[in-house]
């Protein structure tokens, strides 16, 4: 591969590869200041184009201590036969009476392969010959490896695999490089029928169970055609009367060091103890589905079956698809046991008082729910249940876009040994990674444990919340500052899930563009929102939380005309609603949102607390404000015949708490 004098790929010199990707079509990403991650295409046509594109101890455990499980009393030999039982019951095909002999260990070392005498009466030893009938071969697997193990297997096996100068193990996630929603689907079955939000506005696009089945017969079987596939048996929430236990079958390395990192690992024994999954997840990475097969709209398709407890992936190797399919099912499964999922970030302080942090992608969450003088509880997924909060995940997926080490000090030293970097660029020689650059995608990632966050609280729980922030990026510049919301209000920004974009600039436009997601979080909600709404407000009433509206957006003006919330304010903001300050302020009311916005915050300007006095054009002000609350009802119809509380009481609150126009 030809590089340029200082290092870096020569892309000019890129060659036709072998094992060609089918032709890409790209699309024309906006330069928005907010993105999610979902991602077009790469802008290659060839693994070996993608791959040029890119040149330029174990990790620590996190138990949860409970009692031990019914097999504690077994020996190792019956132990170990009960693991490979249940994971060649996992692999079963449905055409087959038994699973495939399944056999620990790497295929490639051929001698160290042992007789296996667990999976029936019969003694089975690993063949000689290569055969490809999956009914005559062993299906070897390496199950719940360590960082060090999964390096090794994707630094020999997986192309474009690196250890960058941290010590980060960069990869490619191939032709996707963000999530694919449009290609997400749920079986519409007797489970789902009644519970699901379904329909205009719904994230749940519907397929059936046959369909489901016979993409679940395609993944089965192409992992069972692998001479290795990788396992991992993990945990979902810290609350250990309400975790998760989940299984990950994968074709790759890389995906097992992901789940390794973001969901919960247990400890050895309770390894030992795993037994049958709550959840599993099959996932093919690049083998596609069948296009001809019903419902099917490309190659790509996650499918969840919630009556199985089971997702299937074919066609896409972006590892954020798994996290987020597990999200969706914990959105599906915890409000069942009356405990609320939350998109949000959480801290807590010194003294135990907790903050969730709710917000879409640049609107501040990471960098506000991380703080020096706070606990990290997590980044991103949440549950609140009877015993207050608790992490869903085990680690972190952060964006790495520009990333700095003076900006985000924790992520840039969490990019160390055992952390995945997703479709980084670095310089050939050095492996020095380069964030500012977008060659492979703007959705760079880097997914690493939550204990390489040095304040994280470990084990990842806390109280009950007694704030909860709702974070905007108002590119219309005429949200305050901060905000003080009654329970209404509270959930009807929360179903809003309001921030605002900046149009792409290539053609001269600079019109901010209202988002709104439900719930801060619409492509991961099972239930209609209100039923999340209802819950939070439930829960904030009984622990006595306060809800707030903060913009992190613009001030004195609109995106071209105003200028950005200085961090150093919105700081400032914080510390007083997390120290009980805010509370006492006086307050006033604005006009058309009915927001009480606080006179003086210590620290910040009072001219900036309530935004008509930052615009020099007083008319131009009320135009905007009276435009983005047209947005914000605009919106909310779609959520008005969706009939909560008793005798629809809560509807009409909510309602009522919206702006008036």
């Amino acid at each position: 591969m030809a590089a340029n004098g200082n290092g870096r790929v020569n892309l000019a010199n890129r060659g036709a590869g072998r094992n060609g990707l089918a032709k890409i079509q790209t699309q024309t990403r906006q330069n928005g200041i907010c993105h999610d991650d979902s991602a077009p295409p790469v802008k290659a046509q060839t693994i070996d184009e993608l791959h040029s594109l890119q040149k330029k101890k174990s990790a620590p455990t996190t138990p949860i201590n409970g009692t031990q499980g019914a097999f504690a009393a077994i020996s190792d030999e019956e132990r170990q036969k009960q693991q490979l039982q249940s994971i060649s019951a996992s692999l079963a095909s449905l055409t087959r009476e038994t699973g495939p002999k399944v056999v620990k260990g790497d295929p490639a070392r051929q001698s160290e392969t042992p007789k296996v005498s667990h999976v029936s009466h019969h003694d089975y030893f690993a063949p000689t010959i290569s055969v490809s009938d999956s009914s005559l071969k062993f299906t070897h697997i390496l199950c719940n490896l360590s960082p060090a193990e999964l390096y090794e297997q994707a630094i020999k096996y997986e192309k474009g695999s690196f250890i960058t100068s941290s010590g980060a193990l960069a990869t490619l996630s191939g032709a996707k490089t963000g999530r694919s929603p449009k290609d997400k689907r749920v079986v519409r079955d007797d489970t789902t029928e009644d519970d699901l939000w379904w329909g205009k506005g719904s994230p749940n696009i519907e397929m059936d169970e046959h369909t489901f089945m016979v993409n679940r017969e395609r993944a089965v079987d192409y992992l069972n055609s692998l001479d290795k596939v990788f396992v991992n048996d993990q945990f979902l929430n810290w609350d250990p009367e309400n975790r998760i236990k989940v299984r990950i079958v994968s074709a790759r390395a890389y995906h097992s060091l992901f789940m390794h990192n973001m969901c919960i690992r247990p400890t050895p024994e309770e390894l030992e103890n795993f037994g049958t999954p709550d959840f599993t997840i099959y996932n093919a990475g690049q083998f596609p589905c069948n296009r001809y097969t019903h419902y099917m709209t490309s190659s790509t398709s996650i499918d969840l079956n919630l009556a199985r407890r089971e997702m299937v992936i074919l066609g896409t190797q972006y590892a954020g698809e798994m996290k987020k399919g597990l999200f969706s099912v914990m959105h599906y499964l915890m409000p069942k046991r009356q405990i609320l999922s939350l998109h949000s970030g959480c801290n807590m302080g010194k003294d135990g008082d907790v903050a969730l942090f709710f917000g879409l992608s640049g609107t501040g969450k990471t960098t506000l729910s991380t703080d020096h003088n706070r606990y990290l509880v997590g980044d991103d997924e949440h549950c609140w249940s009877q015993n207050g909060v608790s992490n869903i995940e085990g680690g972190c997926y952060a964006k790495c876009i520009d990333l700095s080490r003076e900006k985000e000090p924790d992520i840039w030293n969490a990019i160390k040994f055992g952390a995945v970097l997703e479709n980084v660029v670095f310089d050939e020689h050095t492996r020095e990674v380069d964030y500012a650059d977008k060659s492979v995608t703007e959705n760079t990632r880097a997914a690493y444990p939550i204990e390489y966050i040095p304040n994280a609280k470990i084990p990842c729980v806390g109280p009950h919340p007694k704030n909860v922030i709702l974070l905007a990026c108002d590119a219309f510049g005429v949200l305050p500052p901060v905000s003080k919301l009654s329970l209404a209000q509270t959930m009807y920004h929360f179903i809003s899930g309001y921030t605002a974009l900046v149009a792409g600039t290539e053609e001269g436009v600079k019109e901010p563009q209202a988002t709104f997601s439900a719930c801060f979080g619409a492509a991961f909600i099972m239930l209609h929102p209100t039923k999340y709404a209802a819950m939070l407000a439930a829960k904030m009433q009984k622990h006595g939380a306060t809800g707030w509206l903060v913009n992190t957006g613009w001030s004195g003006g609109s995106y071209g005309s105003g200028s950005r919330m200085k961090l150093a304010y919105t700081r400032k903001i914080i510390d007083a609603i997390h120290s009980g300050s805010l509370l006492e302020a006086d307050y006033k009311k604005t006009s058309v949102f009915g927001l009480e916005i606080p006179t003086e915050v210590k620290g910040v300007p009072s001219e900036i607390l309530d935004p008509v006095n930052t615009w020099s054009d007083k008319k131009a002000y009320k135009d905007t404000l009276l435009k983005l609350a047209g947005l914000f009802k605009s919106n909310f119809e779609g959520f008005m015949t969706h009939k909560i509380g008793k005798d629809d009481k809560l509807t009409g609150e909510i309602l009522a708490a919206g702006p008036i126009v």
